[in-house]
């Protein structure tokens, strides 16, 4: 049965989680198939359905068999091969982040690299579907791509043990900390100095952790939180765009709008007019 510590900070993270998915194949891989020292952005989850090879993944070496699944965690130093004289690998692969937050949730939980599947056919069936809905285009299929991708992970982590890794447990709440200083301050001010010294880090420092767990620069993300919350005052409510700009920290109403029609490509009035609920 999977555990998990540090729960209350956890079920933060999972209620934004989102699934992205950059590429879904099956594919006989060719004698030449392999990497060095390689490391990606995104996860790469292989389902084995024949030949050889291996994978070394961290420290770790595995030499995965016909209906076993592999995974690659984002920001993971990897390298893979085929075995010389043997059969290359048959394999469905694909590569996807599954965004907790601004997080890959695999940097935070810690999993088996490699497991046997408990159903081999249906594990299959997954794969195909989903690359079938990944080729086939369209607004049903890029949902539907998706949805496959969500039920194999959740087929893997159901099959194997789970925990919050240690190590990330003080970082999980500072990243906490600062996502809840930014949104408790949309209103007001928010300078780099202030964030940093909320979570004590010097402002130089600041700047280059933010970057690495949050994907961009602090006054983006800023800039990109006040945009959502003026998108939402817009949609659901009839405060005046003086109030909304109030509300998000700008004084100016023409200031709020230059700075909301760079971010959206509409003004204000124009924004909740394609996009406000009918009364």
């Amino acid at each position: 049965m999977a555990t998990i510590h540090d729960k209350s900070a956890f079920s933060e993270l999972l209620q934004s989680l989102q699934i992205l998915l950059h590429e879904a194949h099956v594919t006989q891989v060719t004698a030449h198939w392999g990497e060095t020292d390689s490391v990606q952005p995104y996860n790469k989850l292989y389902f084995i359905t024949g030949g050889n090879g291996w994978l070394k993944i961290g420290s770790e070496t595995f030499s995965p068999k016909p209906g076993q699944l592999v995974l690659v965690p984002a920001q993971t130093q990897h390298s893979f091969s085929t075995v010389v004289g043997q059969l290359p690998y048959r394999k469905y692969y694909c590569h996807f982040n599954v965004m907790a937050g601004p997080f890959d949730l695999f940097q935070w939980i810690g999993v088996p690299l490699c497991i046997d599947v408990a159903d081999y056919e249906r594990t299959e069936r997954q794969f195909a579907d989903m690359v079938a809905y990944y080729h086939g285009g369209g607004i049903v299929g890029k949902i539907r791509e998706k949805q496959a991708l969500m039920d194999i992970v959740a087929t893997f982590l159901e099959l194997v043990p789970l925990r919050v890794l240690q190590h990330r447990t003080e970082e999980m709440n500072r990243l906490g900390i600062i996502q809840q200083f930014v949104e408790s301050r949309l209103g007001s001010g928010i300078s780099i100095e202030q964030m940093a010294e909320a979570v004590h880090l010097h402002p130089n420092y600041f700047i280059t952790y933010f970057k690495k767990h949050f994907g961009m620069p602090p006054l983006k993300y800023v800039n990109r939180k006040r945009t959502e919350y003026a998108k939402q005052l817009l949609t659901t409510t009839s405060l005046s765009i003086k109030e909304i700009a109030g509300q998000t920290g700008f004084k100016e109403t023409n200031h709020f709008t230059k700075f909301f029609r760079k971010e959206t490509s509409f003004t204000p009035t124009d924004y909740r007019s394609a996009f406000a609920a009918a009364p």
